[in-house]
């Protein structure tokens, strides 16, 4: 399992303090991305917007929480950088 996988775990169990630990253990633009989402799961939407701007993603176009997690695991799955 990846680091991003395990991320996912964590976002899913709801553990957001051990998700937003290991999630800045990658510096890939996708890290960046799932970053920002683990913000808007906390409610810090501005340092979210800054996590997007890494991940080159536009972070007032997002969807819902749970579409971007959607959205982020289809990404991962097929080993994509930002859409």
């Amino acid at each position: 399992m990846t680091v991003l996988h395990q991320v996912l775990v964590h976002l899913r169990a709801g553990l957001w303090r051990e998700a937003h630990n290991l999630v800045q253990s990658d510096s890939s633009e996708l890290a960046a991305w799932l970053h920002g989402i683990v913000h808007i799961q906390e409610g810090d939407l501005e340092d979210a917007e800054y996590w997007y701007d890494k991940a080159n993603r536009h972070f007032r176009g997002r969807g819902s929480l749970d579409e971007e997690l959607e959205r982020f695991e289809a990404a991962l799955l097929l080993g994509e950088g930002p859409a």
